[in-house]
Parts: structure tokens; sequence; C-alpha cells
């Protein structure tokens, strides 16, 4: 009997559409809860730890279960990028991206990370101009300026004071959007292990050089932090699979801005933060701008590439891989296993 493979639990059982649409909304819900809880716990680490030195804890502990489900992508071919411009540029993306979203979360409040985060799919409307040939209208030209105007109120420069904190939180939103599109423009044609396997060993060897001159000691409780933290990020994607294997882009997509809720009870309840007025008013803005984005891109007439709803992961942070990859690689095992079921069957006829 065959064993069976972690990402079967993203298979989608035959349910009215209703309910299927609600279970996936719920799974997506319980999966950005699990990567805010996440979040919490980088934010409590980065206290006493280097982001090189969360991110090579992280990518290392996480590593092996990661591997052994990469080797079930059977799919003739090398480890040889077709494009190998386009994904030094991602990985290299994906590896800073990491370090900037990483430190972020150590230094600023939760509620502010989110609201820059936030501003990814406006970044990925805008980036998608020049790199997939998308055309954009009034209405999704207006929503990204909203979305700029809100990210301005949140940041406020010249009224207060902005650290590298906020600068790291704005540059993980470009780097991350630039990723993403980065996959839509080649995915069709790079072998998933491939866009996964880059981003992640990059990740490891810049961290592991970077490692001896800023590394602490960790105690063992630590080390269980960055264990479970490590544990967050697996438990995470595999329901955001999930997600996306029951409901549709447009059920699942939105549900990322409800870390804002967990970002406000953890930040008071853990770590004592409040959000003042004007950061709330920028993060309710940029959040109405991406909302109005995604409900453009769901129409055929508007937008072709779809880069916004597309990108089914948050912030890649390399330490687990795209979910986008994860579905298709997933897509591929059952394809496959179907048409070796059907070439069995023909065989006994």
């Amino acid at each position: 009997m065959r064993s069976r493979n972690p990402l079967d639990l993203a298979r989608m059982p035959a349910m009215p559409l209703a309910q299927s649409n609600l279970r996936g909304a719920l799974l997506s819900l319980a999966a950005f809860g699990v990567y805010a809880t996440h979040d919490v716990l980088v934010k409590l680490l980065g206290a006493h730890y280097s982001a090189f030195q969360l991110i090579f804890f992280s990518g290392l502990l996480s590593f092996p279960l990661i591997s052994i489900m990469l080797m079930s992508d059977r799919t003739d071919g090398n480890l040889i990028p077709r494009h190998p411009y386009w994904s030094a540029l991602r990985t290299t993306s994906t590896v800073l991206n990491g370090l900037t979203g990483f430190y972020a979360f150590s230094v600023l409040p939760l509620a502010q990370c989110y609201a820059i985060f936030f501003a990814m799919p406006l970044v990925i409307t805008l980036l998608a101009i020049p790199m997939l040939g998308e055309k954009i209208g009034l209405h999704r030209g207006m929503a990204v300026l909203m979305g700029l105007i809100g990210v301005m109120i949140v940041l406020r420069p010249g009224q207060e004071p902005l650290s590298l904190g906020h600068l790291s939180a704005l540059a993980a939103a470009i780097l991350g959007a630039l990723s993403s599109v980065i996959v839509r423009k080649i995915g069709s044609e790079e072998r998933s292990a491939v866009l996964m396997l880059y981003p992640m060993v990059a990740n490891f060897v810049v961290m592991a050089v970077a490692l001896p001159f800023v590394y602490v000691p960790v105690p063992i409780g630590h080390l269980g932090l960055m264990g479970t933290m490590a544990l967050f990020s697996l438990l995470g994607g595999f329901l955001t699979i999930a997600a996306y294997r029951r409901a549709p882009a447009i059920i699942v997509a939105p549900m990322h801005y409800s870390q804002i809720i967990w970002a406000l009870a953890y930040g008071y309840l853990i770590f004592g933060e409040e959000v003042d007025f004007w950061t709330a008013v920028g993060t309710g803005v940029i959040i109405a701008a991406g909302f109005y984005i995604v409900l453009r891109e769901d129409k055929p007439s508007v937008s072709i590439n779809r880069p916004v709803l597309e990108t089914r992961s948050r912030f890649d942070f390399g330490a687990f891989p795209r979910i986008g990859l994860w579905l298709r690689l997933f897509d591929r095992r059952r394809l496959r296993d179907k048409v070796e079921g059907l070439s069995g069957s023909e065989g006994d006829a």
C-alpha cells in the first residue's frame, strides 16, 4: 500500500459548491491565523537573534520534510533553469525578502508590518505592466493610486521618523511582488522543483555564510520556539494549499487581510502595542484598494494574467516554497496518477 504524501490533505472532496467555498474560506482563515502566530514567534525571537540566524534555523528545521515532498516530482528533466537570469533575479529577491521581512517583524509593531506588507498587491499590479504585458485600466489604476496613498498615510514621511524597520517592510513588499511576478512570467516553462529549490538552497547558503558573524548561542527553549516557527510555516502552507483545493482564488485570496485582526490582538496582548488613528486609516485604505484589485482581476475581460489572484503565497520568505508551485506540482502528480490508473485499467481489460 502506497504511503500517503503530506500534500494529500489538499485533495478536494466532492461536495456542494457553497459548502466547498465555505470550507476553503475557513481553511484560509485558519492558515493566516497560523501565519500570524508564526510572525509573533519571529518578533519574539527577533529581540535576541539576527534575521540571518532565524532564517537559517527555520530553513534547516523545515528542509528535510520539504525535500521529501519534492521527491514526488517525477517530471522529466534536470535542475538547470531554462531562464537562468530570471531565476537568479527571483532567487536574489527571495533571499533579500526574507531578511527584510524578518527584520521588519523584529523591530516594528505587528499591525504596521502588515499594513505595509498589504501593499504587495499594488506593487504586483504595477510590475505586471512591463513584465507581463498587463494593461491597467482606469479602475485598477485608481485603486493602485489610492493604495499608495494609504501607504503614505501609514508611513507619514516628514511627520513621523522613518526607521530602518519601515524601509525594510517596504522593501519586503516590493521584493515579494517582484518574486511573484517572475513566477508568473516563467512558471509555465520551469519545473516546479527548479523554482522551489534554488531560493531554498540560496537561503541556506547565504545564511550559513553569515551565521559565524552574527551567531548567538541558542538555549534549548529558544531552539524549541524556532522549531515551532518552522512547524507553523509548514502548517500554514498546507492549510493554504487545502483552501485553494476547495475554493477559487477570489474566495481565498482576500482572507489574507484577516491577519490584521490577529496582529491587533497579538500586538495588544503580548507586546502592549496600540494602533494610532492614522495607521488604522492608512491600513483601511490599503485593504480597500487591494480588495478592489482582486475583484477586478476576477473578470476575464479585465485581466488575462491575473497576477494578484495567482499569487497564492503571502510573503516569500523562502522557508516554505510558494503555494502556487506546490499546487502545480500536486496537480501534475494527480494527473500522472490518473493517467497511470487509466493505463492500468486498459491493461487489465
